[in-house]
């Protein structure tokens, strides 16, 4: 039973960890066209620039949350010390990187409605 538990939970990780390569994959994708539209524009604002590079980020965490899912599906079946100490480091890598991003995120947002507050603003006045 162990085994077929195992053989099942490395088909669920093997599918989370291609899920997550297409969500980073897509991420990159929309990235490197937003960045391009920028350039040819010629015109871009580096708020514009960091927004394209934080629209990454998000598909990026999303991508790291996936793939720590698969780390985690494949150690759930009678894990050793050593697997788990692994899954510990990576969770915690994947933890600190997922936190950073959603703090530029969040930074970028504040910035955003600051900057969208000052055109209302000025035309009340």
């Amino acid at each position: 039973m162990e085994a077929i538990l195992k053989l099942i939970a490395g088909y669920v990780s093997l599918g989370l960890e291609a899920i997550a390569i297409l969500v980073i994959v897509i991420g990159a994708v929309e990235c490197i066209v937003a960045i391009a539209r920028l350039i040819l524009e010629g015109n871009a604002r580096g708020a514009e620039k960091r927004t394209a590079w934080l629209e990454f980020a998000r598909w990026l965490i999303a991508g790291l949350t996936f793939q720590l899912a698969a780390d985690i599906v494949s150690t759930t079946i009678a894990p050793t010390w050593d697997e788990i100490g692994r899954l510990a480091a990576i969770a915690a890598i994947r933890t600190f990187l997922t936190l950073f991003l959603d703090r530029d995120i969040d930074s970028m947002r504040g910035l955003r409605r600051k900057t969208e507050r000052r055109p209302d603003d000025a035309s009340r006045a």
